[in-house]
């Protein structure tokens, strides 16, 4: 049991960034144009180049606050030596997780009001985005997408809560890759795959059926931290 859950969890987190859709196109879709209308204006690189140079960026923002957290949580039980306090930090992400289904499931739309605890850390970093501003090249895209994986934004912040429980770093990093590739495909596709994508990822069957699985998920994970 313990075993498919530890494995699971990188699906469900995947499925998770992947019919969060809505959100990542309420989010980011903005960023994307302007970088491809700044890039279409200097004429110096492609705005695929640009747009898998900025999400690459941002997925690896990802990659790192996941390590980040999910070093404070397990380090935080070695510390402390309690058992006690990995539970605490497993009743804690389950709870969050069970949000998060409720969220994709269009049930409820709590966890967007998290996003206000990641207005003070922004503030810091996004004067540093101006120095990549206008985006001609891959490699300013990179850092640019970096530094925008830190936006205040509820489904990250709700996934990055999840990581507190992954048991390490290593697992953290794991936990929010597969999150950030699931939000890929949203931010990515353009045309006639864009459209086809929103009208799956929106469709009320659908989100319910994953929100009812991250649900699950949650209390499988609540009922094994007891």
């Amino acid at each position: 049991m313990t075993d498919w859950l530890t494995h699971s969890q990188y699906l469900v987190a995947f499925l998770t960034g992947l019919l969060g859709g809505v959100h990542c196109f309420g989010m980011c879709g903005g960023i994307v144009g302007a970088l491809t209308l700044s890039t279409s204006k200097e004429k110096k690189a492609s705005p695929l180049i640009i747009n898998l140079g900025y999400n690459i960026g941002r997925i690896s923002g990802y990659i790192v606050a996941g390590a980040i957290v999910g070093f404070l949580g397990s380090s935080l039980v070695d510390l402390t030596g309690i058992q006690t306090a990995k539970q605490v930090l497993a009743v804690i992400a389950s709870l969050f997780m069970i949000a998060l289904g409720l969220y994709l499931a269009g049930i409820w739309n709590g966890i967007a009001r998290i996003e206000n605890l990641g207005a003070l850390l922004w503030k810091q970093i996004q004067p540093l985005t101006k120095r990549f501003i206008p985006v001609t090249s891959f490699q300013q895209a990179l850092p640019l997408g970096f530094l925008w994986g830190w936006l205040p934004c509820g489904l990250v912040y709700t996934a990055l809560i999840w990581t507190l429980s992954s048991g390490g770093a290593i697992e953290g990093a794991l936990i929010m890759l597969a999150f950030g590739l699931g939000t890929l495909p949203n931010l990515l596709a353009m045309g006639v795959i864009a459209v086809r994508l929103a009208r799956w990822v929106n469709n009320p069957k659908v989100r319910m059926i994953a929100g009812v699985l991250v649900v699950l998920m949650g209390i499988l994970t609540l009922m094994r931290s007891f």
